[in-house]
């Protein structure tokens, strides 16, 4: 299930009129320029392992392998197959080289900022804040935003997908040879990536109005909802990387995530639109689904599959 592209995003966003068309891509500007509005959110990145690992990475223990399999470096910063998860590549400007000054950072998740940031800091002008902000115009900078690339939180099934194609080794750049070799080499996979677990603990940054000063948890129908959207998202993600390789170990571990995501879809039987993806696993059905559990509380039929708080990674 992977996320619309830039160029059609951006293609889509003149046809409608939202932005004028630029032909530059969007590049990363570094989690820096985030930290300037996201103080709360920024504190609670830098003591993650996705900030962490920048520092770590090179020296857990099959790291030399992998590097050797998928074509040398001493340092992952530096190799292509690497930066595409591990790293955010950021650029000064479109013209300059993209260098890895952290790992997986605010853009690694919600996207090149180069292109949105100014849009999505503009609450209407001079003096105008967020809480402010009317709503005719927070709704377009809203929907200029995503045209211009950016990944919203309110939206879980592009987040979903972007976190399975870097923990299920399903990213469309990684070919089927590639896989294999960092297999291995000792590359993990991890089948049993959810979407809740991996999103709900110390990852968490919900700072949200009216008290933006609170990490808010998410209430039993969020998290239902976001349950079934991530699972809808790894039966896509899987199914479609099943082609990739066939190595034994990637298709053990696509096989079970299948699995489990046909498991959690079909005790949702209060909304047809999940048999619907059970039974043609599309990008196209996993957003009909995710549109239809919209508002929906669905903690009744998915409680017991839920992960514990006492998992949350």
């Amino acid at each position: 299930m992977t996320t619309t592209s830039f160029p059609l995003r951006l293609a889509l966003a003149g046809i409608l009129g939202l932005v004028s068309v630029a032909t530059a891509a969007p590049h990363p500007v570094g989690a820096q320029a985030c930290q300037e509005c996201h103080k709360a959110e920024f504190e609670v990145w830098e003591k993650t392992r996705h900030a962490l690992s920048f520092r770590e990475l090179h020296k857990a223990p099959n790291a030399a392998a992998i590097l050797a399999a998928v074509g040398g470096d001493k340092n992952p910063r530096k190799n292509t197959v690497c930066t595409q998860c591990h790293y955010t590549l950021e650029q000064a400007d479109e013209s300059a080289p993209a260098v890895a000054k952290t790992s997986v950072s605010c853009e690694s998740c919600h996207g090149a900022a180069s292109g949105f940031l100014k849009v999505h800091n503009d609450y209407g002008g001079t003096g105008v804040t967020r809480e402010s902000e009317p709503a005719a115009h927070k709704s377009e900078r809203i929907s200029k935003s995503v045209a211009l690339g950016m990944t919203r939180p309110d939206s879980p099934p592009d987040l979903a997908a972007n976190c399975l194609n870097c923990h299920s080794l399903a990213r469309p750049s990684l070919d089927g040879a590639t896989i294999s070799k960092m297999l291995a080499a000792g590359h993990p996979i991890n089948p049993d990536y959810e979407l809740v677990k991996y999103s709900q603990g110390t990852v968490r940054h919900r700072f949200y109005p009216p008290n933006v000063a609170v990490n808010a948890p998410m209430t039993p129908a969020e998290l239902a909802r976001w349950f079934v959207t991530g699972r809808a998202a790894m039966l896509v993600t899987a199914t479609a990387a099943l082609k990739k390789s066939d190595d034994a170990g990637y298709q053990a571990a696509l096989k079970k995530q299948i699995t489990a995501a046909t498991a959690a879809l079909n005790a949702v039987k209060s909304v047809p639109e999940a048999a619907a993806l059970v039974a043609a696993p599309t990008e196209a059905n996993a957003r009909k689904l995710a549109t239809a559990i919209a508002g929906r509380d669905l903690s009744a039929e998915v409680k017991a599959l839920l992960p514990a708080p006492a998992d949350y990674k």
